[in-house]
């Protein structure tokens, strides 16, 4: 089971982290956020429906056609853990790479939308205190690694739910035999 999750991790990694490296390398983090957000989390759908071949292969092939949930969901953590820790491995190497600094233009932007609401000054002044004590913390990489995995991991978690929720069941997506 330890090759399987080390083998679907890695795929699940190279699929989420190649194009978020190519994206962060191209347009330097210019990309509207709400785009950004739809392409990162569409990435890491594909990335982690690993896990689901995973499972059912591993149900299959090995065991027979038969898996339980916790076997089921055990495997799915797994390659989500090794796709995760990928994951930030590729936002760090992104990040240097291009010379984005991250956590000043996040804020930045985040500030701008306050701005263009037309807050109020004393919420604003008390918005940009907050968003300063951001961008130091991010500047920590004992804040920004767990941060980054936690942008996958649940991700994974959930698809690691519902892979072993149905997978579960020896009759969804059966073991064809010829």
């Amino acid at each position: 089971m330890w090759r399987k999750i080390l083998g679907y991790g890695l795929i699940a990694g190279i699929v989420v982290g190649l194009p978020m490296f190519a994206l962060t390398g191209l347009v330097h983090g210019h990309i509207p956020e709400p785009w950004g957000m739809v392409i990162g989390y569409t990435t890491m759908l594909i990335a982690l429906s690993t896990v689901f071949v995973a499972i059912k292969r591993y149900r299959d092939q090995e065991l027979g056609g038969v898996i339980g949930f916790w076997r089921a969901f055990g495997l799915g953590l797994g390659i989500s853990a090794v796709a995760g820790v990928l994951y930030v491995v590729s936002w760090e190497i992104a990040v240097a790479v291009s010379g984005l600094d991250f956590g000043a233009s996040y804020t930045q932007a985040l500030i701008e939308q306050k701005k263009a609401a037309g807050v109020a000054p004393e919420e604003l002044a008390r918005f940009v205190a907050e968003m300063d004590a951001f961008r130091i913390q991010y500047a920590n990489p004992w804040f920004r690694l767990p941060l980054t995995f936690t942008e996958i991991f649940p991700v994974g978690v959930i698809v690691s739910l519902v892979a072993a929720g149905l997978l579960r069941n020896p009759r969804f997506l059966a073991l064809r035999h010829a």
